[in-house]
């Protein structure tokens, strides 16, 4: 195949690959007005996928891993968009180089090649983030890591394809306009940045929080304290469920920003189980009161309970939908020492205290909830916004 063919493939893989970096990106763009919103998760870019489909695109979307400088800019830069304007160069690139018939010029397609790496490296460390760190699929993160090896792979075998014609001859220094490419690529990815970081809306009104504790007091005891790693940490009350997929992706969010260690946390446990807590009408979460109840038993080993409640999340529900007892054994499987604890009337009268303070600092029935020296972080903050908003309020900018 001629290298003039494979340019023109190459075109087409940057363009597939700018229009799945686009849908991503405008993905990302449409939670900025702080509402929910369906993913466009398909292998056709911008199409919306399906419920299962759009679950590791959701993954992916919220980890820390999606955007940068998200302690600068809310929810930060996504991490698509110098991706999109990459793909933008390399496109205009190959244009060029087929327009102006340079297909034969080594420096050309040494350019070419050179731009088609970028999009190249960056998917292979997204890629292996994506496996082996979120254990995650996103089909539009598939399609720009897959238009990102056509693109370089294409651009490889024309440069090594390449035929001196005769008078081909290339003089000394010819090719160096080419070189201009990378500059210019910069400055479109830059560009691209700025715009979008200038075209966000203000989110001040959001950065002093959603409401206060009215009563922080904890005269029952009922708060399970994890203990802060940083010696000038704010004091935080986290209202959580220890079988709540919410509160565990919070958890996995807070702890991949490091500002966990930032917040010396008192802990509220809040389950959502109509077997202890009379707010719900439903098990929302089967097996959540006798997980609570091992937390409160666990003394120091407490942060155990919860982090393996964590990661068995799936295999308690469904154990416990099955059979109502099933929580309680597996709890005290792994954890033998709350065994005998658990159904004690201190117990069960601490877990009641503990709906009980919910209820005195007028809490609504969601998890998970942070409070940071006694002001609530804004629910629309728990996930994109996190680093930004909780940043301001441990420096107290807010």
């Amino acid at each position: 195949m001629s290298a003039r063919w494979l340019i023109a493939l190459l075109l087409l893989a940057a363009l597939f690959g700018f229009g799945f970096a686009s849908a991503s990106t405008y993905d990302f763009a449409a939670h900025l007005d702080r509402q929910v919103h369906s993913l466009h998760c398909s292998f056709i870019p911008g199409l919306s996928g399906t419920d299962a489909s759009a679950h590791g695109c959701q993954v992916t979307l919220m980890s820390p891993y999606s955007s940068i400088l998200r302690k600068s800019v809310w929810g930060g830069v996504p991490i698509s968009l110098p991706g999109m304007a990459t793909f933008a160069a390399i496109a205009a690139f190959a244009v060029i180089v087929l327009v102006t018939r340079a297909e034969q010029n080594r420096a050309a397609l040494l350019t070419l090649l050179g731009l088609a790496a970028l999009p190249v490296a960056a998917s292979l460390v997204m890629g292996s983030i994506a496996a082996f760190e979120l254990h995650a699929a996103c089909k539009q993160c598939i399609g720009i890591y897959t238009s990102s090896l056509m693109t370089g792979v294409f651009a490889a075998l024309a440069l090594r394809g390449r035929v001196r014609v005769a008078g081909d001859a290339e003089q000394p220094g010819t090719g160096r306009r080419f070189l201009l490419a990378f500059p210019l690529a910069g400055v479109l990815v830059l560009g691209a940045m700025t715009s979008y970081v200038l075209a966000m809306p203000s989110y001040a009104p959001y950065e002093k929080g959603c409401g206060r504790l009215p009563s922080p007091d904890d005269k029952h005891g009922v708060l399970v304290h994890v203990k802060a790693e940083a010696p000038d940490a704010k004091l935080a009350v986290e209202v959580f469920d220890p079988l709540c997929p919410a509160c565990k992706a919070f958890e996995d969010r807070l702890h991949g920003s490091g500002l966990d260690k930032r917040l010396d946390r008192q802990l509220l446990l809040f389950p959502l189980d109509n077997t202890c807590n009379w707010m719900v009408d439903s098990a929302m979460h089967p097996g959540s009161c006798a997980v609570s109840a091992a937390v409160l038993c666990a003394g120091d080993r407490a942060k155990d309970v919860i982090d393996w409640a964590f990661a068995q999340q799936t295999q308690i529900h469904d154990a416990t939908v099955a059979d109502a007892g099933a929580a309680a054994r597996m709890v005290q499987a792994q954890f033998p020492e709350v065994k005998g604890c658990m159904d004690s009337a201190v117990t069960k009268a601490r877990l009641a205290q503990s709906l009980r303070w919910a209820v005195k600092n007028q809490l609504p029935v969601l998890t998970p909830q942070l409070y940071v020296s006694g002001k609530r972080l804004c629910d629309e903050d728990t996930d994109l916004g996190l680093e930004y908003t909780l940043t301001r309020m441990l420096k107290g900018e807010t």
